[in-house]
């Protein structure tokens, strides 16, 4: 007799995504939807014993970087090793679409210097089989992947685009280019995309160090991308700003505006400052008034520190400033380690870091009160008393000693945290009071970006096992709400991120008990033997796509059925 149901999860304990209580019961699976949850007498062509398990909804990740990976990687690694089942890219303005052949190396470029994508990687990734956004999305469909994925219109490529050399001097937008910019945008919004996003920050730049083309284009352009939106009737709005201290009103101000005259959802990213510790709150009062006011806005935030990794095999260490430093960069990691054990190559250096540059970096790769020891497992809260210059206070020696010793730790691939943002007070209350706020998403994650610096995309984990299991401040049930509904329905995605019949079949089997992470280590598999940081999780039993099981154990099954998601879906 042939078994009713495709798929039947036995016995979990279910977190349905809507933040109450959990409750025991089956989950049935059936052409990729969820078709029964409760007591289920069917029996499943497969089936999951999740007695003593948590049955949770597939994370939805609004914030990360695939945009070329995606091009040339079946998995969204390391994002779906943490149970993410649906990634949203093209954030902070910057991707590859739509674009003209000649201005192809600019869009490299940029998004080698904004996220730290390796340009060797991307040139030899991307096989450019697109020019318009559409056709940027039937190039990404052409490939099955291991979780599904949508994708924004990023703001530069459109601007470059219609601009072309213009766009990269920061010069105004004509009538012209802004109708275009208009036109392009609705055609994109109808084609699929999931939104459109932009950046003003200016901590963004090519990797030539010039300025995102998008850094000072005026509200009107902004409005006449927001109305392309409104044109189309779907798609987010999506913003980076620096928010700086003396305009915070200001800038908030601008992005309402656009939500007021485009109608559609607008979100932004948000931090805790260290140089104004308290800032981020000035700007959730704003959100709120605005809430308040019917308009659907909300700041994305982080549940932990926002930082860098500093060590050999990465994009930085302490002392990648100095001259004795500089003159050993090139050679392989090896052959820097032994190098670097030289007593004589060590006291140089030490010397060197006495008088560092001046340079923004120079300064904060010396800010040994702010640098700490990571450890294994990681720790992301390592408080003050884990400092470099706390550890040398205790040892009596010189906190560039110290980070020297750690960093050679397991045969150089020592590694120190550096948080720039949201540890202003040597602890994770900030991020407990943001993630708590109503008018929060979780985001920021940045998965695909950053690889030889940061690996962020363990959120989705984190999240769970330092707010839930650690800290216990927050419930298991309210934080996969937190990273399930609410984030897809942030981005106009009611299709998933709850457990209920009718509803997509991605699903989390976990054991709360095993939740964590390694630490990051480094990995040389992007295109052109290109490096990139990864960390594996443990604690998850089984990531099902679309009802097909990709990840068990915490090892792929070899299954693919994640797509493309074209535009917002429907309950």
């Amino acid at each position: 007799m042939k078994e009713p149901y495709d798929l039947v999860i036995r016995g979990g304990e279910v977190a349905d995504g809507l933040g109450g209580a959990t409750f025991e019961a089956d989950v049935a699976v059936k052409d990729g939807r969820i078709a029964e949850v409760g007591n289920v007498a069917g029996r499943g062509r497969e089936e999951i014993d999740a007695r003593g398990k948590l049955v949770a909804p597939g994370f939805v990740d609004i914030h990360t970087h695939y945009d070329g990976q995606a091009v040339w990687d079946r998995c969204f690694a390391p994002s779906s090793w943490h149970g993410v089942t649906t990634t949203v890219m093209g954030n902070c303005g910057v991707g590859f679409a739509p674009v003209r052949p000649e201005d192809r190396d600019r869009l490299i470029e940029l998004m080698e210097g904004v996220e730290d994508i390796p340009g060797v990687a991307l040139h030899e990734g991307l096989d450019w089989a697109w020019e318009s956004f559409d056709d940027y999305l039937g190039a990404l469909e052409r490939q099955p992947h291991d979780i599904d994925f949508a994708a924004q219109l990023p703001h530069a490529a459109l601007r470059v685009y219609v601009m072309g050399e213009r766009a990269s001097r920061l010069e105004m937008a004509t009538a012209e280019d802004m109708a275009k910019m208009r036109a392009l945008t609705a055609e994109a919004m109808r084609a699929g995309a999931i939104g459109f996003s932009t950046s003003r920050s200016i901590n963004h730049k090519s990797v030539k160090g010039s300025p995102t083309p998008t850094l000072k284009a005026a509200e009107d352009e902004l409005t006449a991308i927001a109305l392309g939106v409104k044109d189309a009737g779907r798609g987010v709005l999506q913003m980076i700003t620096d928010f700086d201290d003396d305009d915070v009103e200001g800038e908030f101000a601008l992005m309402r505006r656009l939500v007021e005259v485009s109608g559609r959802p607008l979100s932004f990213s948000l931090m805790q400052k260290h140089q104004n510790k308290q800032g981020w709150r000035r700007v959730l009062e704003l959100t709120a008034r605005a809430v308040a006011d019917g308009l659907p806005m909300r700041a994305q935030v982080a549940p932990r520190g926002v930082g860098i990794l500093l060590g050999l095999q990465g994009s930085r260490n302490v002392f990648s400033e100095c001259p004795s430093y500089q003159a050993i960069a090139e050679l392989s990691f090896e052959e820097r380690v032994a190098r670097l054990k030289d007593p004589a190559l060590r006291e140089r250096l030490l010397q060197e870091l006495e008088h560092p540059p001046a340079s923004a970096l120079g300064v904060r790769l010396v800010e040994f009160s702010n640098i700490f020891a990571f450890g294994d497992p990681p720790d992301y809260d390592p408080g003050e008393e884990k400092s470099v210059a706390a550890i040398a206070r205790r040892e009596g020696r010189a906190p560039a000693a110290v980070a020297y010793d750690l960093m050679m730790a397991s045969e150089g691939r020592g590694t120190l945290y550096s948080p720039f943002a949201n540890y202003a007070d040597r602890n994770l209350e900030a991020c407990g009071d943001m993630i708590a706020d109503p008018n929060t998403v979780i985001g920021l994650g940045d998965g695909g970006a950053h690889v030889g610096l940061v690996c962020d995309s363990s959120f989705q984990t984190f999240v769970l096992s330092h707010w839930g299991n650690t800290s216990g401040r927050f419930t298991l049930p309210w934080l996969i709400k937190r990273q399930t509904a609410d984030t897809a329905h942030a981005v106009g995605l009611f299709d998933r991120g709850v457990i209920a019949p009718g509803k997509k079949a991605d699903l989390n089997v976990l054991d709360p008990a095993l939740l964590g992470m390694a630490t990051p280590h480094m990995q040389f598999d992007l295109p052109a033997g290109g490096r990139r940081l990864l960390q594996r999780a443990s604690g998850y039993v089984a990531t099902i796509v679309s009802g097909t099981p990709v990840y068990r154990d915490g090892q792929s099954t070899g299954a693919l059925p994640g797509r493309l998601v074209r535009g917002p879906q429907a309950a």
